[in-house]
């Protein structure tokens, strides 16, 4: 992107509007294009205004950031950040339903200088308005398919391991909803999120499926029927192949919980027995655990581009030569459910 970026604010506390709109006139690549006060005048400026981003609260009178977030793509197509102040997990549930409206991001919202987090919280939610920005001139066309000479054994599967990031959760959520305690395999999922946030992203998911879906506990047996979410600021990994690990070794490449060190940790365990999935996200980690995976003799899925929110992280695998096969979310779900069916005795 050429220029600076034009940015759309909505909130309806003055002092959070101000606080929000210094933050992008702070900083030499951003322009305030707009302030809106309830979400009903974010969805008028945003046709009207055409920003490159719009930032978004949740709760706004009108219309909340939800349904702003539902109209403004119906009507105005652009990438949509939705803030949040609170890390309550009601209030997180529905951030996340405006990441399934169409919004690319779900943020803390700064909550004001004096705060500890503020410092934190206000430079990685100026980051991501930047990254957002991009995301209309970095998709990319949706690549062949290239399966696996031998092809996907999906009778050998004893264990999925998820990575995710930008686009994630409401992946995820139509991934679960198709699935059910039923599933014959644990799944384990390293999303980047903000800290604080993963709880509400349990809650959240949980209430989609009869799959089981919790924080991972050090130590606790790997179960069939579960979804294992990486805790805030800690690793993900299988010890051998009966418990999960949670570590808090020192970030992997910037990232803690990190996707290499949890697909690392599979190849190690599961070797050609597990089933890694790169879905949507930006950046480029584990790419090095889908390497040593597909190593392994693992079976290594990327997202496409077209489905992806963000084709950083599955292209990266793809660029790598560590994926198997490029899918669409809905193929990826439906290698999931056909699994599930081969192993209860179902249709192939």
């Amino acid at each position: 992107m050429t220029g600076r970026i034009r940015v759309l604010v909505a909130d309806d506390s003055p002092t959070a509007r101000e606080l929000l709109a210094a933050l992008v006139l702070a900083d030499p690549r951003l322009e305030l294009a707009g302030l809106a006060r309830n979400g009903g005048e974010a969805v008028a400026m945003a046709k009207q205004l055409r920003p490159d981003v719009a930032v978004l609260d949740i709760h706004m009178p009108d219309i909340d950031g939800v349904e702003a977030t539902r109209r403004i793509m119906a009507e105005s197509p652009l990438p949509v950040v939705i803030v949040s102040a609170s890390v309550d997990v009601r209030e997180l549930s529905i951030a996340f339903e405006a990441e399934r409206a169409g919004a690319v991001a779900a943020h803390p919202k700064p909550v004001g200088p004096k705060s500890e987090a503020f410092q934190r919280d206000a430079a990685q939610l100026v980051l991501t308005i930047k990254l957002m920005a991009g995301l209309k001139v970095v998709r990319r066309t949706v690549p062949l398919s290239t399966p696996a000479p031998r092809g996907l054994d999906l009778d050998r599967v004893q264990l999925v391991a998820i990575v995710c990031s930008t686009g994630g959760p409401p992946a995820l959520a139509r991934i679960i909803a198709k699935l059910g305690r039923e599933f014959p395999a644990p799944i384990l999922c390293v999303q980047h999120i903000s800290q604080g946030w993963a709880n509400g992203l349990v809650r959240w998911l949980d209430g989609m499926s009869t799959l089981a879906v919790k924080i991972a506990e050090n130590g606790e047996p790997l179960r069939a029927g579960t979804l294992y979410i990486a805790p805030d600021d800690c690793h993900l990994a299988v010890s051998g192949r009966e418990f999960v690990a949670v570590r808090s070794d020192p970030p992997v490449g910037g990232f803690r919980p990190s996707g290499t060190l949890l697909l690392e940790s599979v190849a190690r365990g599961f070797g050609r027995d597990a089933l890694g999935i790169m879905l949507t996200g930006m950046g480029d980690d584990g790419v090095a655990g889908m390497r040593a995976l597909h190593a392994a003799g693992g079976l290594c899925i990327a997202q496409d581009s077209d489905s992806s929110v963000v084709w950083g992280m599955p292209g990266a695998v793809v660029a790598a030569g560590a994926a198997h096969e490029v899918r669409s979310l809905d193929a990826i779900i439906d290698l999931l459910d056909r699994l599930a069916r081969r192993r209860a005795g179902g249709a192939r």
